[in-house]
C-alpha cells in the first residue's frame, strides 16, 4: 500500500534507491538527481481520495454504510480463490477466519470501546517536564539530576514535545535543559532528542538509544569507579543512532550492532561498534575510535566516517561497495574540495570532534589520542562515499565555472 503513494510521487521503480542513482530524484542525496525531482503533495492526496472513492463503491455494494461496521467482518471474505491455490493445499484457515462470541453468543466488539491504558502518567517525562518548566517556559537554563531505570522507556521523547510544541523545529538554544541521569537507560532512551536538551547519562543503555535524534544532545559515559577499560565495553544496545536527523551522540564505550544505520545528518563518537556500522548512512559525521564489526558502511551513500584502525585490519571488515578508504591527510596537505566538510579540513573536523567526546565523557581513549595526535592521526581510515565524492566534485566545480563567467 506504500509503494503505490510512491510511484504517484514520481517513482518509476528502478529498484536502485541503495545506489544513490535514483534518475527521477526521490531515492538520492545527489543534488543533480534531486533537482529532477516532480512530485508534490498533493498528487498524494488526489491518489488517496480515489483510493477512499472506491471503498465507498465496495461498501456500497455490500451494504456497509460506516468504515467501522466492517472490522472483522471475515464473513464478508471472499477467500475461494485463496484457498483454492496450490500453495495453500493441505492449511485450515478456520481460525484465521473464525468469528469469536461474546457471552451471549453474539458477536464479540470488533472495534475500540474502552480507551487504552499505556501507562503514560507514570513515565519518567513527566518529572522532567515538571522540573524543566523554566526552559520550556521564558527559555531560562536548568539543569538537574534524575535517575535512570531499565523500565523506562523514550526518556526524553515527550519532554522533547514539549520544546517542539512551544519551539517548533528550531527548538531551543543548546543545552537549554541539561538532565544528568544515573543509571540504565531503557529502550529508545532519547529518542527524537529536540534541540536544546541534553541527556548526560552515567551508566549504561539499551537498544535504540538516540533514536531519530532531532537536535539534541545524548551522552552516555561509564560511572567514576568503573575499572575496566571503556573501549571494551559494550555500553549502549544495537540500532543506536537509528535515523538520526541532527544533534550529537557521545558514547563512552562500544556501540552494539547496527550503530548509526540510516543516520542522515547527525553526529556521533563512539569507541567501538559491532557488525553493520553506519549501514545506509546519508549524512552525518560518525567517529569510531576503536575496532568495528564486518560490513562497516554498507550502503553508506553519504555522510563521512572516521575509524581509528587500532590493528590495521579495517579495510577487512569495511564494506566498500559503496565507499573508499583513504588517510586522514594533515590540514595543510588538503588542497581537494572534496576533502573539506562542514567548512573544515578532515583533520580539524576529526581532532575537533575528539576533544569534544573528551570534554563530554572524560574518555581515557580520547585523551590518549590527542596527547599523540601527530602519530593517532595516521591510524585513522576516513570512510568517503564515493557518490558523496562525486557530487562535492560536481558542486566545486560549478562553483569555479560560476566564479570564472562572473
Amino acid at each position: 500500500f506504500a509503494t503505490a503513494p510512491l510511484v504517484v510521487e514520481g517513482c518509476i521503480m528502478m529498484r536502485k534507491c541503495h545506489l544513490n542513482t535514483c534518475p527521477v530524484g526521490v531515492a538520492t542525496q545527489d543534488p543533480v538527481l534531486r533537482a529532477k525531482f516532480q512530485g508534490k503533495p498533493e498528487h498524494v492526496v488526489n491518489y488517496f481520495f480515489f483510493v477512499a472513492e472506491e471503498l465507498r463503491e465496495i461498501m456500497a455494494k455490500l451494504g456497509i454504510r460506516k468504515f467501522e461496521d466492517m472490522v472483522g467482518r471475515s464473513d464478508l471474505l471472499d477467500t475461494r480463490t485463496g484457498i483454492a491455490h496450490w500453495k495453500a493445499q493441505g492449511l485450515d484457515f478456520a481460525k484465521v477466519f473464525y468469528t469469536p462470541l461474546s457471552h451471549n453468543a453474539e458477536p464479540a466488539q470488533r472495534i475500540r470501546t474502552m480507551a487504552q491504558d499505556h501507562g503514560l502518567g507514570r513515565a519518567l517525562d513527566n518529572s522532567l517536564i515538571e522540573k524543566s518548566k523554566a526552559a520550556l517556559e521564558t527559555g531560562e537554563k536548568v539543569s538537574f539530576i534524575a535517575k535512570a531505570s531499565n523500565v523506562n522507556r523514550t526518556v526524553g521523547t515527550m519532554l522533547s514535545g514539549e520544546v517542539a510544541r512551544r519551539y517548533g523545529n528550531d527548538g531551543l538554544p543548546d543545552d537549554t535543559i541539561h538532565i544528568q541521569l544515573q543509571g540504565t537507560g531503557g529502550q529508545s532512551f532519547g529518542a527524537f532528542l529536540s534541540k536544546g536538551i541534553t541527556l548526560d547519562l552515567v551508566g549504561q543503555c539499551n537498544d535504540y538509544a538516540g533514536k531519530g535524534l532531532s537536535g539534541g544532545r545524548l551522552i552516555v559515559r561509564v560511572a567514576s569507579d568503573f575499572r575496566g577499560a571503556p573501549e571494551k565495553n559494550i555500553i549502549v544496545g544495537n540500532t543506536v543512532m537509528f535515523g538520526a536527523t541532527r544533534g550529537m551522540g557521545f558514547f563512552n564505550g562500544v556501540g552494539g550492532e547496527r550503530f548509526a544505520v540510516r543516520n542522515s545528518g547527525a553526529t556521533a563518537v563512539v569507541e567501538g561498534t559491532g557488525d553493520h556500522g553506519c549501514e545506509y548512512m546519508t549524512g552525518g559525521t560518525v567517529v569510531v575510535l576503536g575496532e568495528t564489526g564486518r560490513n562497516f558502511a554498507a550502503g553508506m551513500s553519504g555522510g563521512i566516517a572516521y575509524v581509528y584502525d587500532v590493528d590495521g585490519l579495517f579495510a577487512k571488515r569495511a564494506n566498500t561497495s559503496m565507499v573508499k578508504l583513504e588517510k586522514v591527510l594533515p590540514a595543510d596537505e588538503q588542497t581537494d574540495a572534496t576533502q573539506y566538510h562542514n567548512g573544515q579540513t578532515d583533520e580539524a573536523q576529526l581532532k575537533a570532534l575528539v576533544e569534544e567526546h573528551f570534554k563530554a565523557t572524560g574518555s581515557p581513549r580520547a585523551q590518549f589520542i590527542l596527547d599523540h595526535w601527530n602519530t593517532a592521526r595516521m591510524q585513522f581510515v576516513k570512510v568517503f562515499p564515493t557518490e558523496y565524492a562525486r557530487a562535492l566534485k560536481e558542486l566545486a566545480a560549478a562553483g569555479t565555472k560560476k566564479a570564472v563567467s562572473a
